[in-house]
């Protein structure tokens, strides 16, 4: 064998040798990067009771205009919210937590009927979903349950429902984006704002709310229709999947954001998904978190290999975490500290979390996503 050949061949078996693995976060760690990250939220909020705002944009005018970051602003606050409700009293901040919820939810009532910003711009689902989530589990926390406040919330919460009734796409899905020149009713769809959207009309039937069964079918549907042969889920709710090239989106390692949001919401709807795959589905997360990691924080989306979106980063943590907590004991060991490990190491000296900067919304929803997926993976014991 030639020097040069074995030289070669040297190099590609220390290619594909495992890094060393870094020491998981301790619980008590785990708890301290909860508690910086609510006491962020606790200093973030406006005087209005929302979180996030215009401030500091990056984008033009053609991509968003004030409409759309009100939207955004809506979506962040109800995931703050949510965020405080569920966390608050664990990290011993349940007094301030609350009453910056309280605030919070007020917010969401006032706004609850979110029009779309431009003939062709949708955003609004992003504020109807998150924010129908956050009112449906108000309504069953106990600080709402059975309270005063109870009937005002619910009322909320069906405006919401009618809303994501309203821009529901022929498909069943939901996106983010329209044709302008096309009917009033959105005419694209995207498979995680679908899951999501799935998710959280489960939240609102557990809350006893109404919702419509032809539209929550519809979007069970879009899910399953969106789920590849590969176990990856294609970005579009479409008939016949596209970009199927080596280096899509629609692979695996391109999809890894959209896998897990995919797989529990149809796990949770009582949609059609294989034995194994929500398991499987946090194995190829973490396999290939490099791809995820490489797009955080880079300004301009789908920019990274296979199409991968900074955005993706505390969205996808925030369902693998709920997915994680889903399965048996041995796995939810085996994968939480991985998952601890990946939200720790981005947050910053202030307890926030980002990933991609849209405007003054980008620490909020992040830490927020981030704590509560800390929170959903704990404790770490069978």
């Amino acid at each position: 064998m030639s020097a040069a050949l074995a030289a070669a061949l040297l190099f590609s078996a220390a290619a594909v040798l495992p890094a060393a693995e870094e020491e998981a976060p301790t619980t008590e760690q785990v708890r301290a990067a909860m508690v910086k990250g609510v006491q962020y939220l606790l200093g973030a909020q406006n005087k209005d009771g929302s979180w996030g705002g215009v401030k500091n944009a990056t984008f033009s005018s053609g991509f968003a205009n004030p409409a759309t970051y009100h939207c955004w602003t809506v979506g962040t606050t109800a995931l703050a919210a949510q965020a405080l409700l569920q966390v608050g009293k664990q990290v011993g901040e349940e007094e301030r937590a609350f009453v910056a919820a309280d605030r919070g939810i007020d917010y969401l009532v006032a706004h609850a009927r979110l029009l779309r910003p431009a003939d062709w711009d949708t955003d609004n689902v992003w504020g109807l979903i998150y924010g129908e989530t956050a009112l449906a589990r108000a309504i069953q926390h106990p600080r709402y349950a059975g309270g005063e406040k109870e009937q005002v919330l619910r009322m909320a919460a069906q405006a919401m429902l009618e809303g994501l009734r309203k821009y529901q796409s022929p498909r069943g899905g939901w996106g983010y984006y329209a044709d302008a020149d096309s009917a009033w009713r959105p005419d694209w769809a995207t498979s995680f704002t679908t899951a999501a959207a799935v998710l959280a009309l489960v939240d609102a039937r557990a809350a006893g709310l109404d919702v419509d069964e032809k539209m929550y079918r519809a979007a069970v549907r879009a899910v399953e229709g969106a789920h590849l042969p590969s176990g990856a889920y294609d970005y579009s709710v479409q008939a016949v999947p596209d970009h199927l090239r080596r280096e899509s989106i629609n692979q695996i390692k391109g999809s890894l954001g959209r896998i897990q949001v995919g797989n529990l919401a149809l796990a949770r709807a009582g949609g059609e998904l294989r034995a194994g795959d929500l398991e499987w589905g946090v194995e190829q997360f973490f396999q290939h978190h490099k791809f995820l990691d490489v797009a955080r924080n880079k300004p301009i989306p789908h920019e990274a290999y296979y199409a991968n979106a900074a955005y993706f980063y505390f969205f996808g943590h925030y369902y693998a975490s709920q997915v994680i907590a889903s399965l048996p004991a041995p796995a939810r060991v085996r994968f939480a500290p991985l998952l601890h490990r990946e939200i720790i190491k981005c947050q910053q000296q202030d307890g926030s979390m980002w990933d991609f900067w849209i405007a003054s919304c980008a620490r909020p929803y992040g830490t927020s996503f981030g704590v509560m997926a800390l929170a959903n993976t704990l404790p770490l014991e069978p």
